[in-house]
């Protein structure tokens, strides 16, 4: 069973497993989110993760108790954003991106 959490995220208990965020400039929306996947969690002994003191950090290697890469949870994160967003996905050109980054920025 799950708990909400006061702070944004997806948690597992007392450790934040993603990172998730919104921004809106000119009309337009973009997503993030940052999924801990098979990620060296020693690095965040040197921080206070997302600014929670108390609070921890996980992956889904360290829940899992296995091995857990980014290629193995890319397509089903896709598959269940478009879902829950009601949206469509389209791999992207580096160079298309970048292009849209500026413009936003002028």
């Amino acid at each position: 069973s799950g708990t909400r959490s006061p702070h944004t995220g997806v948690w597992v208990g007392n450790n934040k497993i993603c990172a998730m965020g919104v921004h809106n400039s000119n009309l337009v929306t973009s997503h993030g989110l940052a999924l801990n996947c098979d990620t060296d969690l020693n690095w965040f002994s040197h921080i206070v993760p997302c600014g929670i003191h108390g609070a921890g950090v996980t992956s889904l290697t360290k829940e899992l108790g296995e091995r857990v890469g980014l290629n193995q949870v890319m397509d089903m994160v896709v598959k269940h954003f478009c879902q829950s967003f009601q949206c469509q996905s389209e791999i992207g050109d580096n160079r298309e991106i970048e292009k849209f980054i500026q413009e936003d920025e002028l």
